[in-house]
């Protein structure tokens, strides 16, 4: 008697703390293909397997205080942002050049002519998730596959969500396994684990640039201009502004402001990575990425890499982002940074 009505207090408890929407919380919404990661009530983001975008990825990104940090095209665009490389959505990891084919680039955009030379990330199925009070995880499993289905690379993926002190940290940590051949990933440009921020965040331009893909494609970026973006890269090498893209560091943050409020998004390396310290791949007009893979592009030819999985081989990558409304300073990158080194993954 005295354990059944235990476990009905318990379960009240339970019903009450679920009802008040308080601290974490994963909700599973399964037609929408996302699982939504909500705190004291409010998205912070949503882990999105949709078909329409080749790739998993989190979507909206927003600080605890509501402020979205993401640009919200391809999937919802918003009047008057840039529309520049569609395949630049929310949060996510992917890369130019696995066995020569092309995983970042994919999107909507690509002509079913060229479809051949891109490949997909497929989500297939949510291995665990929870969360209590301040911190959530989920684990999930994808394939890379090419255009006509042959898989690559199986990937399992476990993120970590937490808020401390107002502030919403991301870990991601992603095992890569070859399948029965060899898996190269040419040292290229374009990757690896990246956030495309919102138009407030991007750094003011004056004119307008091209980006050349890995396929030829010639993207062109339009001028920023002055009064709408506010963003300034800062890295911990020293480097700031557009000298942190192909720089190499432990960490680099974006600063900027959105709706009055002040806004800093942190990205960090892990000593137990491939390729550690990291290079940056930080535009000015939003796409804010690290790239451990592509060393002779980023060095002009005096580091090179081409990571190489045999059959069964594989190789994790840890990284965190920090998104918060406040000003960070480089002592805060700089302990946040020292924290995570002591972390064991």
């Amino acid at each position: 008697m005295k354990k059944s009505l235990l476990a009905l207090l318990i379960f009240f408890s339970l019903s009450a703390a679920a009802q008040s929407g308080k601290g974490l919380q994963l909700i599973d919404r399964p037609e929408q293909k996302q699982v939504d990661i909500v705190y004291n009530g409010r998205l912070l983001t949503a882990y999105c397997y949709t078909d329409s975008i080749a790739k998993p990825f989190l979507y909206p990104v927003n600080t605890p205080g509501g402020i979205t940090v993401t640009r919200g095209f391809p999937v919802k665009p918003l009047p008057g942002e840039p529309t520049d490389h569609p395949h630049h959505v929310g949060i996510w990891m992917n890369y130019e050049s696995v066995n020569g084919i092309d995983f970042w680039n994919n999107s909507s955009a690509i002509p079913a002519s060229r479809k051949d030379h891109y490949g997909t990330i497929l989500h297939k199925k949510i291995l665990s998730q929870s969360a209590a009070k301040n911190k959530a995880t989920l684990a999930v499993t994808a394939t890379w596959v090419n255009h006509s289905g042959e898989a690559f690379l199986d990937e399992t993926t476990g993120y970590s969500f937490e808020v401390i002190h107002n502030r919403f940290y991301i870990t991601r940590t992603t095992t890569l396994t070859a399948l029965d051949k060899p898996v190269v990933f040419k040292d290229v440009k374009d990757g690896f684990f990246a956030i495309r921020l919102a138009k407030e965040l991007e750094m003011p331009s004056a004119e307008a640039k091209s980006f050349t893909d890995n396929q030829g494609q010639v993207t062109k970026v339009e001028a920023s201009g002055s009064g709408i973006p506010t963003g300034m890269y800062y890295a911990s090498n020293g480097k700031k502004g557009d000298s942190v893209w192909s720089s190499q560091g432990t960490w680099a943050m974006l600063k900027g402001k959105k709706e009055g409020a002040p806004i800093t998004i942190a990205l960090f390396d892990h000593p137990s990575n491939t390729g550690y310290p990291t290079y940056w791949h930080a535009r000015g007009y939003g796409l804010f990425a690290l790239n451990p893979l592509g060393r002779s592009v980023f060095s002009n030819g005096t580091d090179s890499l081409n990571l190489v999985l045999q059959p069964g081989q594989s190789r994790k990558f840890t990284y965190r982002i920090v998104i918060t409304q406040e000003d960070l300073s480089v002592s805060d990158a700089a302990q946040m940074e020292a924290a995570f080194k002591r972390m064991h993954y």
